[in-house]
């Protein structure tokens, strides 16, 4: 049972919030004429100790004592004798861990968001290299229609940017539980704004028993890193799929990448395989996290203990993948003939021609749509690209068709016309890069 309760070997990555939320509570009950000024003082000092100990690795862990709470709080009485027991007036560990939790994820948090804009910066920086680089755009993994490289880096620039503004809504979250005791409050006469405003939050929990039960905090959290997964490991797979043979669009670093055990030709996108796996994992622990909460009654169980390692495992999962996919993504060299040649493949300038129809025959869609779909079938026939079927064979579709279609199916213009706000033309892109900077990078 002892090694069943205990949580020392994973929550230990808390003393530091544990100690300063200490340290806050500490004054305030001496502020507060709670307990006399020189027990605060004495409390600090020991406080500050135990934490110099941590630091330097000099704390022995015990199962016996649960968790970094009670090991704290032991080792404080032990420093500064009976004083240190004076520490838990007025708090429950309930609420105890319930602070140092928030505050130690809100740090994280924003080691995650800085990751994320150095993720974007390095989207937008090879963006900019290859601003009229121009490949395949996809659907269902078919090349559908020419697009600029610029323009497909820019999406994730996006998703990242979204990830980035859930970050900003966990703001919402931030406020304390400290001093809402087991569950019902305390006798005595605290100041809740007070450490709340010490401790960085925006102020307090206003319902005791919701302040020890709520996790939503942390769901938000895994939510966040689920989708910053989702989102890395899309990223992966293109990494992947443009790096094999049939691609050949980029080249992977040596240093994110490996050889094959017995095969010495491969270089296998291991790092970008490695992120995609992960996915699952961080996933996982959002649904495990919602299975433990969603039948729990007010106030405080001890399944919520079950939340630590899925939040830890999480957090520094992620600020793991975003570092290896920021320094994937500046090594990565692209190979914009190679995706240009692909761009040949597959008739991308059919909508294009579709599109002329419409506008220069006066047709609908749908019918342009047809004529278009029987033009490519002589295409496919020949074995040759749109733009090189003759004009009398074009003809013999509809005698309306003139010269100007060629225009219209060059590669490049297709690219051009564009025009749509947030369509792929090389102006909007521009604008548009000009515009993530602006919004993503100050």
């Amino acid at each position: 049972m002892t090694i069943l309760n205990a949580s020392i070997n994973f929550d230990n990555k808390l003393y530091k919030a544990d100690i300063e939320a200490s340290l806050s509570h500490a004054e305030m009950l001496a502020n507060q004429n709670i307990i006399k000024r020189n027990d605060f003082e004495k409390i600090k000092k020991g406080l500050l100790q135990v934490k110099k100990e941590f630091e330097k690795n000099k704390i022995i862990f015990k199962n016996e004592l649960e968790d970094i709470h009670t090991h704290i709080e032991t080792r404080l009485i032990e420093i500064i004798g009976s004083t240190g027991k004076k520490l838990h007036t007025a708090r429950s560990r309930n609420d105890q861990v319930a602070t140092a939790t928030k505050i130690w994820a809100r740090e994280e948090c924003k080691e995650i968001d800085s990751l994320l804009k150095r993720l974007q910066k390095s989207l937008l920086s090879k963006a900019e290299n290859h601003i009229n680089d121009l490949m395949p755009g996809f659907t269902h993994l078919q090349p559908a229609q020419p697009i600029l490289l610029s323009h497909h880096l820019l999406a994730y620039v996006n998703m990242f940017g979204r990830d980035r503004e859930n970050y900003s809504s966990l703001k919402r979250h931030n406020f304390s539980p400290l001093g809402s005791a087991a569950l019902a409050g305390t006798t005595f006469n605290i100041n809740r704004e007070e450490t709340a405003n010490k401790l960085g939050f925006n102020g307090i929990m206003r319902n005791s028993l919701d302040a020890v039960s709520d996790r939503d905090f942390i769901l938000d959290i895994l939510n966040l890193c689920s989708l910053i997964f989702i989102h890395l490991s899309r990223l992966s797979e293109e990494i992947i799929l443009w790096s094999s043979a049939g691609f050949n669009f980029i080249t992977i670093s040596d240093k994110y990448s490996t050889g094959s055990s017995i095969m010495p030709q491969k270089k296998n996108p291991d790092a970008a395989e490695l992120i995609r796996g992960k996915s699952g994992r961080i996933i996982g622990n959002y649904v495990s996290l919602f299975n433990i909460m969603k039948g729990l009654p007010l106030a405080y169980s001890k399944d919520m203990q079950e939340d630590k390692e899925p939040l830890f495992d999480s957090i520094e999962t992620t600020k793991l993948c975003l570092l290896a996919m920021v320094g994937m993504i500046d090594s990565i060299k692209f190979i914009p003939k190679n995706m240009r040649s692909m761009c040949s493949l597959g008739f991308l300038n059919a909508t294009d021609m579709a599109d002329w129809f419409v506008k220069e025959l006066n047709m609908n869609f749908r019918d342009a749509h047809k004529l278009t779909g029987n033009i490519v079938k002589l295409a496919e026939l020949k074995n040759i690209p749109l733009e090189k079927l003759s004009l009398k064979e074009l003809k013999k579709y509809n005698h309306k068709i003139s010269n100007k279609i060629y225009d219209a199916l060059d590669i490049e213009k297709t690219i051009q016309n564009k025009i749509s706000e947030g369509g792929t033309s090389p102006s909007n892109v521009k604008r548009e890069i000009v515009l993530a900077k602006d919004k993503w990078l100050k």
